[in-house]
């Protein structure tokens, strides 16, 4: 089991540098960026987020707007597009496939327990996705 997205398994991690364009033509640093873009009703609040300098701004900034009508329906979609973009990239996608069958679970101190695990409680939707992810690929290769 990997149970955090640090130091060898850094790359998991939805701050972790990651460049990849969507299929409207916009890049994106991070999939952290480019969840929190999509939950912008405006271009201006959309390329500030997806401009931003760091991840950790791009999530503060997407905290701070109005957020699109349906995100609550469309958010894990949002993510699962995200991390199919980002583990396009080979080298990644290599990563990813190299965690083998181990179970993914976000841990966190930060008291995520929506998309992660915090002391021992959460749904754990980022892990999960991320092995839905590692199955498509391996179905697709």
């Amino acid at each position: 089991m990997i149970d955090r997205f640090e130091r060898e398994y850094g790359f998991l991690s939805n701050f972790s540098p990651s460049s990849f364009t969507d299929e409207c033509g916009d890049s994106y640093p991070t999939v952290e960026h480019y969840f929190q873009a999509q939950k912008a009703t405006n271009m201006f609040d959309f390329e500030e987020i997806r401009m931003a300098k760091t991840p950790g701004l791009a999530k503060k900034l997407g905290r701070q707007i109005e957020l699109a009508p349906d995100w609550e329906s469309v958010k894990e979609q949002v993510m699962l597009d995200g991390l199919r973009y980002k583990f396009a990239i080979p080298e990644l996608q290599d990563k990813l496939l190299a965690t083998g069958d181990q179970y993914l679970e976000e841990g966190n101190y930060w008291g995520d327990t929506y998309w992660g695990v915090c002391n021992g409680v959460g749904k754990n939707r980022l892990g999960k996705l991320l092995m839905q992810v590692r199955e498509e690929i391996r179905e697709s290769n």
